[in-house]
């Protein structure tokens, strides 16, 4: 049967990402693509990232007369797992324009598990909760046979006017098992273009894993729960070659919540590349007590990774404790110098306004940062997800606005030590500081070997005046809202 998959992010309606120009293909949406092909189905793509609205559906449902249309979010995009409201809006425009073609609608996503019952409103008629290769092949086999769906695990569904849940599907464990990713439903030029244009280089994703077995209290893992699988170095060296040969990538983002978390996994797949002879640079998501492990980093550099990103969260023991993290600000230091050893770059993420955190708590978390310096910062609000422990803790202090319309939202949900105007000055204050200290460096550059200036370390000095300035009015702007705000108010 004719299928029509599609997926609920659009980067233009994520203006902040939409900025960074950095998309990728919806690596979940053409996974799922080509276990129905395999199936013997006849499937067709409408990738919605680089799309203006919803509508965009309309022709490819009048095109492709689909009798399914499976809206499934690319559960590798961290970005999916925020349920940002003007992409669930975008989902049920689509839901509604399918039904009014005919179409059976199917959803696979972290908002539809968590929320199934605002997609029934809005014509979905079934939502597959969790991992979802094997619920839709069962589910698609069983309707075309008339059979009965209540036997197909992990479906939310309606019948008579109830809602029906159906048990929990286990999860897969031989990740080779599963086909290469439909890579070519993508309009691969217009990825390739845009990156070029704006970054020089043109970058893939592709993923190694499923999963993170640690339990962070305010990580949800909706789809693929708190596991871990891997797919072995070989395969996932199989698919480097593939499309280093057939679309030319100069970078992959491998987009594991945890890349090589496998004992000896990251040596195998150093040794594997290197015996294929295959060249290529890429960047990953680690922790950093993972990262300390014997040989770990070597391997990495030797296999070309170029960047490291670690969920820092903060630069205080404290907040990390009340996380439930794992992992020391030690370790954040000794992890982060060792990668800086050998060539590769760091990236931070931080998070502000856990419950409890203090001013305290935050000044050693700028700290931190300044004394690291890390290639780039990724600074967001704490943001309170169904399904985790912090959610649980925070649900009663929870306003009619639940979810961020996009993720440059950054609304505080809950009831924290400052209020909301606070951390939105904060966000940006850091990001001055941190800026302005490269700029420092570059101009400390510039007055050690001129000749050896770049345009980039050219911007960045010139740019330390700039935030100079910013940082001084946001200092005192942030001196003001922190005396007006009542302890534990919005």
């Amino acid at each position: 049967m004719k299928i029509l998959f599609t997926h609920s992010y659009f980067y233009k309606r994520d203006p902040k990402q939409w900025r960074f120009k950095q998309p990728y293909p919806p690596l979940g949406t053409i996974l799922a693509a080509a276990v129905m092909r395999t199936q013997g189905h006849d499937v067709a793509l409408v990738d919605n990232n680089l799309k203006d609205g919803p509508h965009v559906i309309v022709p490819a449902l009048t095109e492709h007369r689909p009798q399914y249309v499976v809206i499934y979010d690319d559960g590798f995009n961290y970005l999916t797992k925020m349920c940002l409201t003007v992409m669930r809006e975008a989902a049920f425009v689509m839901a509604e324009e399918s039904r009014k073609h005919g179409c059976t609608v199917i959803i696979c996503s972290s908002d539809a598990t968590d929320h199934y019952e605002k997609y029934f409103q809005h014509h979905v008629d079934y939502v597959i909760r969790g991992e979802g290769e094997e619920t839709l092949k069962q589910l698609i086999g069983t309707l075309e046979k008339d059979g009965d769906v209540s036997a197909v695990q992990g479906l939310a569904f309606q019948k008579n006017g109830a809602t029906i849940l159906t048990p929990p599907r286990t999860v897969l464990r031989d990740l080779d098992a599963l086909p290469m990713p439909a890579w070519d439903l993508v309009d691969m030029e217009a990825y390739r273009t845009l990156w070029l244009k704006h970054h020089g280089y043109f970058s893939l994703n592709l993923a190694t894993t499923r999963g993170c077995p640690f339990k962070c209290n305010w990580c949800a893992k909706p789809i693929y729960g708190n596991r871990y699988t891997s797919r072995s170095p070989q395969h996932v060296a199989d698919e480097i070659a593939f499309l280093l040969e057939h679309h030319r990538p100069d970078h992959f983002w491998m987009s594991d919540d945890i890349f090589g978390l496998r004992p000896g996994w990251v040596q195998e797949f150093n040794r594997i590349v290197k015996e294929r002879k295959l060249s290529f640079i890429y960047k990953i998501q680690s922790r950093v007590d993972l990262l300390l492990e014997d040989e770990v980093i070597d391997a990495l550099a030797a296999s070309g990774a170029r960047t490291v990103w670690v969920g820092a969260e903060s630069g205080s023991q404290s907040v990390l404790d009340a996380m439930d993290k794992g992992t020391t600000v030690g370790q954040i230091y000794d992890a982060t110098r060792l990668l800086k050893t050998h060539g590769i770059a760091v990236g931070f993420f931080l998070q502000f306004g856990y419950p409890g955190e203090t001013e305290t708590d935050i000044q050693a978390t700028l700290r931190m940062v300044l004394e690291l310096m890390p290639e780039e910062v990724g600074i967001s609000i704490s943001y309170p997800l169904p399904g985790t422990k912090f959610y649980e803790n925070v649900k009663g202090q929870l306003l009619e606005k639940q979810n961020w319309s996009d993720s440059d939202d950054l609304a505080m949900l809950f009831k924290s030590t400052f209020n909301n105007a606070y951390y939105k000055a904060l966000h940006r204050y850091v990001h001055y500081v941190y800026r302005k200290q490269k700029g420092y460096a570059s101009l400390k550059k510039l007055m050690r070997s001129p000749l050896r200036l770049t345009y980039k370390d050219l911007k960045q000095g010139l740019g330390t005046f700039y935030f100079g300035a910013r940082v001084t009015l946001l200092s005192k702007r942030l001196r003001i809202l922190k005396d007006s705000t009542i302890p534990n108010q919005r």
